[in-house]
């Protein structure tokens, strides 16, 4: 299935040379992040012609792995040491990775700074920052969302749930890295769940909780790259959340995905798009927020329509580790025009027609309390259509790579059809090694043959 870019703009009357001295302008790129996700958008840049150097901060033991990718030392949190580095060594684009930086306030500081940000500002970050907040958002621009009821104590929800006895989805309302979600089977199961936040399992993201009705259906993942006033929309994703085989298990950050998701097609994608991410990018507008960034939208499929179930404001993990095999060469110069507001003057980003597929592999005792410091065996094969994209990686003294957090890598494949991808990627996930090693065997069952 081929997917098209989509609400793309019209270029203005440029020559050649014109379009190709802007392509140029992109030298140095500062990649913020240490996970899957900012491994793959680095290795996915380092394919732009015109990119001299690609720093990651603070990356992990597979940064190195790609041409022209280093590591730099400030840690994410070291904002002014980041801000510094990134006007000392001149950089023409800072791309942003995970949700915390950017609930925080980095990207403000730094276009405070004169450095030009991918990333949305603290302000449009409240789309995922804060489920409630997002809520209302949706409510306001008419995006069909799951009903929900918002609750700041242990009481209030528990009479919420009474109100209602049946089983509802519990939500903290914060950043709990895509663990603050429970989809509960039973009114105990609902008790427990609100009991667990508000007696401080995810910290100050459960000061508040979002008690929703639980809805049914397929989930799929859409994204679209803004500028704070355009959009361009990508290819949508597939991602699976619980740990075990048979998405059984307790939510995570992600055990593997898949792109383009054969749930939707090129009709429906415009389709949704006209009625959650325009909607969303005007409701931004309309608060005063100049979103330049990603806009993640994961929904589910309804019996009664397509609904929000929730909002990202960066690049899902492992979503984005399948999506950049498909991303044309132009991606980081779109990148940069949204991070300049200038859209109109990006060239037009291709995708490429194949399947994508991405499963994780974490560490045992993921994702309640993973085990480190693992020696890693990487023995996998040299395929132009594989990637193994490291996460929770390190270099011990010895120059060993061991195991650093929960989700430790990610085996990336492509081919003509999802059969071919997966086989690939299965078959070099068996050559990699640590002790405590779990992946699901399960992932992109919805489009395979062989589901074993």
């Amino acid at each position: 299935m081929v997917f098209k870019t989509i609400f793309s703009i019209k270029q203005k009357d440029m020559t050649k040379n014109q379009r190709e001295k802007r392509l140029s302008q992109l030298k140095k790129i500062l990649v913020i992040g240490s996970g899957g996700r900012e491994n793959s958008i680095a290795w996915a840049l380092s394919k732009h012609k015109s990119i001299e150097q690609i720093y990651v901060c603070p990356g992990n033991a597979g940064t190195s792995n790609f041409e022209k990718c280093i590591c730099i030392d400030p840690q994410s949190e070291d904002q002014e040491k980041i801000i510094l580095e990134c006007l000392k060594l001149q950089v023409d684009l800072v791309v942003i990775g995970p949700e915390v930086p950017l609930a925080e306030g980095l990207t403000n500081k730094m276009r405070e700074s004169g450095l030009t940000v991918f990333g949305p500002c603290k302000e449009g970050a409240q789309l995922e920052a804060s489920k409630g907040w997002a809520k209302e958002l949706m409510i306001e621009n008419n995006i069909p969302t799951a009903n929900y009821w918002a609750a700041f104590s242990e009481k209030e929800a528990l009479d919420i749930l009474q109100r209602f006895n049946k089983p509802l989805v519990i939500k903290a309302d914060g950043l709990a890295a895509g663990k603050g979600v429970v989809v509960c089977e039973s009114i105990e199961q609902s008790k427990k769940a609100i009991k667990e936040i508000f007696s401080g399992k995810f910290g100050s993201a459960g000061e508040k909780v979002l008690l929703e009705e639980r809805i049914e259906g397929p989930e799929v993942s859409i994204f679209a790259l803004c500028d704070g006033e355009k959009l361009v929309v990508l290819p949508p994703a597939q991602d699976h959340k619980r740990l075990l085989e048979g998405d059984k298990g307790p939510n995570t950050g992600g055990m593997g995905a898949y792109a383009p998701a054969q749930l939707i097609n090129q009709q429906d994608l415009q389709d949704l798009t006209e009625l959650i991410l325009i909607p969303t990018l005007k409701g931004l507008k309309e608060r005063k927020i100049d979103y330049r960034g990603v806009i993640y939208a994961g929904l589910m499929l309804t019996s009664s329509g397509p609904k929000v179930i929730e909002f990202n404001c960066r690049f899902g993990d492992p979503e984005c580790q399948a999506l950049m095999p498909l991303m044309g060469e132009e991606f980081g110069s779109v990148l940069l025009a949204c991070a300049r507001g200038e859209l109109e003057h990006a060239p037009k980003l291709t995708f490429h027609n194949i399947c994508s597929v991405c499963v994780v592999a974490s560490s045992e005792g993921y994702p309640e309390n993973p085990r480190k410091g693992d020696q890693i065996n990487l023995n996998y094969d040299l395929d132009p259509s594989l990637q193994v994209f490291h996460a929770g990686t390190t270099l011990d003294k010895f120059n060993n790579i061991i195991t650093s957090g929960g989700r430790v890598l990610s085996v990336v494949a492509q081919g003509e059809n999802f059969e071919k991808a997966f086989n690939l990627a299965y078959k070099n996930l068996e050559k990699i090694e640590f002790d405590g090693m779990h992946f699901r065997k399960d992932i992109g069952y919805q489009v395979r043959n062989n589901k074993n």
